[in-house]
């Protein structure tokens, strides 16, 4: 059986922040991460992709989204291009228009902290 999937949009190299513990986390719990960042190359000793097109995965199991809201919302429908099962807005992603525009866009929207979803704590993942 494969392994889950995931691509982190505004995946980072600092350790603080949470879409370097996103990465950090998926790959503790088993996932194939692909980091999405339009300027960094590594992230965790895995390679960067500048899109989200570029990622090398057809049908992601899911995207999960760190970047601020204005961003996130010139990237929605690249989002839903890509396709995934799952969208996980996590907190200071969303804005209500970018919540409704992917509603509308038809993105499976799940507005909610990913890591813990997958059964990790932000606060516990130290450098």
């Amino acid at each position: 059986m494969s392994k889950p999937t995931v691509a982190i949009i505004g995946a980072s190299t600092d350790r603080q922040k949470y879409g370097n513990k996103a990465v950090r986390a998926y790959l503790k719990q088993g996932y194939d991460v692909y980091p999405v960042h339009p300027r960094e190359t590594t992230i965790e000793s895995l390679p960067v992709y500048p899109t989200l097109e570029e990622v090398p995965v057809e049908d992601l199991d899911r995207i999960s989204v760190y970047v601020p809201p204005e961003i996130g919302m010139s990237l929605l429908e690249s989002i839903r291009e890509k396709g995934a099962n799952e969208i996980w807005f996590n907190p200071g992603s969303e804005s209500p228009e970018l919540l409704a525009r992917a509603t509308e866009l038809g993105v499976n929207v799940i507005q909610a902290c990913s890591i813990m979803d997958i059964g990790e704590s932000p606060s516990a993942m130290h450098e």
